[in-house]
């Protein structure tokens, strides 16, 4: 009796394993629909929206952006891929993990081919909380592309509901690189 419980056990968990190689549904969150819905609520607020340009930490420009030009300047995080779709989200791993230094649950997003993706990781930061329930605090985009016409890496920074940060390197072939920084900042009354 022990024998067939045994084997029936093994069964179920080969049928189980089998049955998530064969393409179970990916389940994961949409980082882009995040940031849509974040765009959307500051088309339609009053923000004071500024943005800041720094080259190679020597020189900072300020400027003023409109309401209508905020969608432009987070082109960088609209274009990610929408790991909410299957046929993307198959080429992605998922990893979650908790930080108790951060107190913050860590969603991670990275492509099972990384030299075939130019996004190398989107990343949540989420603080759990019972009561209230859990809240997106920053989302983290990693993209990388090199080919023979140079380098181009950029490291973005979403805080929710707040700002966003873009570091950009860019090497092209025989010069030297060149990083930019650009924050774009709203409902900058909210961090106190």
């Amino acid at each position: 009796m022990k024998n067939y419980l045994f084997i029936f056990a093994i069964a179920i968990l080969f049928a189980s394993c089998k049955g998530k190689e064969k393409g179970e549904p990916k389940k994961f969150i949409s980082v882009l629909s995040l940031i849509e819905k974040q765009v959307a609520h500051i088309d339609t607020s009053l923000y004071a929206i500024t943005k800041v340009v720094t080259k190679d930490s020597l020189h900072s420009d300020t400027f003023y952006i409109s309401r209508e030009n905020f969608r432009a300047e987070a082109k960088d995080f609209l274009d990610i891929p929408d790991l909410s779709v299957q046929k993307i989200a198959k080429r992605y791993n998922e990893e979650t993990r908790f930080d108790e230094l951060l107190n913050r649950v860590i969603i991670t997003y990275t492509p099972q081919k990384p030299d075939k993706e130019v996004i190398q990781k989107q990343e949540i930061l989420v603080t759990p909380n019972i009561a209230t329930g859990d809240k997106v605090n920053n989302i983290i985009i990693e993209s990388v592309k090199s080919d023979r016409n140079g380098f181009l890496e950029k490291k973005m920074l979403w805080q929710l509901d707040h700002s966003f940060l873009i570091t950009t390197t860019t090497q092209k072939p025989g010069e030297p690189e060149i990083v930019t920084t650009t924050r774009v900042t709203w409902n900058d009354h909210s961090q106190e």
